[in-house]
């Protein structure tokens, strides 16, 4: 990974056989929100939230990132990545949905945002959904 900071973003390259998940928890931010990624991913698992449960799918790849979106935040007083992601696929389909797991394939970059001045915290629902409950420090 090579990252560049400054007062207010990131700009970070992942590189081939990384796990996307690993390397931007990594930065530890407990507030911040992912601008923008592009780049490919392979051995990629998305989900669907049912309003119950999430539901599995693999992409095995490897697949063009051609979004990624997303926020830190402390979850169970952790720093916690959340992800969406929209794949481009050789048939030209697409795919999408929540980013579980995926593994770099060549290269992603990706622009991050720091916030400030804002505590991103998740908190389980009713519905098992952890649920995003942003608040002035």
């Amino acid at each position: 990974m090579h990252v560049v900071e400054t007062e207010r973003e990131l700009v970070v390259r992942l590189e081939d056989g990384e796990n996307v998940h690993e390397r931007l928890s990594s930065l530890g931010l407990a507030a911040g929100a992912v601008i923008g990624g592009i780049g490919m991913l392979r051995d990629v698992t998305l989900s669907y939230w049912t309003g119950k449960e999430y539901r599995q799918f693999h992409v095995e790849g490897p697949a063009e990132l051609l979004s990624l979106q997303g926020n830190f935040s402390l979850k169970e007083g952790e720093p916690f990545v959340h992800l969406h992601a929209v794949l481009g696929l050789e048939d030209g389909s697409v795919r999408g949905g929540h980013l579980m797991d995926a593994t770099v394939n060549e290269t992603n970059e990706i622009v991050i945002r720091k916030l400030e001045g804002v505590v991103m915290e998740r908190r389980q629902e009713p519905s098992g959904l952890f649920g995003l409950y942003p608040r002035k420090p």
